[in-house]
C-alpha cells in the first residue's frame, strides 16, 4: 500500500485509535496520528473535522477515526465536502465500503469492537480497492448531494 493516513479520536477511542495506526504502518502507509494522547475528555467533532479536512484536501489518501460508538465520528466527518466516512463492525462491512462506496474515512467504536476486530476491521478497508464500473455511477451521484 502506499499514501498517507490520518488518525484521531476522542478519549474513548484511544487504545482501538493506536492499534489502527499500528495495522496502517504495517501496511506500509505513513499514518499522522493527531491524537488525543491522554485520556482528559475531547470534543469528538474537533478531531473529526481534522481528520476530513485532510482527506478532503488530499493531504491524505484516507483518515480512521475513533470514539466509543463510531456514530459521533461518522455523523461529523460526513459533514465534510467529499469525505465518505464509513461506521464499519465487521471486516465485510469495510471490504464493501471501500469497493462500492469508495469510502476515504473508516469510523470505529472502542466500545462495541474488540482490538482483534477492530485490527481486522482497519487491514479489511486498507487493502480493498474501490471497484468502479457501476459503483463510480453511484458514488458521482452521493458526491451530488454535496452541492
Amino acid at each position: 500500500m502506499e499514501g498517507k493516513i490520518v488518525a484521531g479520536s476522542d478519549h474513548a477511542g484511544l487504545s482501538l485509535r493506536a492499534e489502527a495506526v499500528k495495522v496502517a504502518q504495517a501496511a506500509g502507509f505513513e499514518v499522522e496520528d493527531l491524537g488525543p494522547f491522554s485520556g482528559d475528555s475531547v470534543d469528538y467533532p474537533e478531531y473529526a473535522r481534522q481528520v476530513a479536512e485532510r482527506v478532503a484536501s488530499g493531504a491524505a489518501r484516507f483518515g480512521i477515526l475513533v470514539c466509543g460508538t463510531g456514530i459521533g465520528m461518522s455523523i461529523s466527518a460526513n459533514k465534510i465536502h467529499g469525505v465518505r466516512a464509513a461506521l464499519c463492525t465487521n471486516e465485510f462491512e469495510a471490504r464493501m465500503a471501500r469497493a462500492h462506496n469508495d469510502a476515504n474515512v473508516l469510523c470505529l467504536g472502542q466500545r462495541v469492537l474488540g482490538p482483534g476486530l477492530g485490527a481486522a476491521i482497519v487491514a479489511a478497508f486498507l487493502a480493498e480497492p474501490f471497484e468502479g464500473g457501476r459503483h463510480a455511477r453511484r458514488v458521482e451521484l452521493i458526491k451530488a448531494l454535496e452541492k
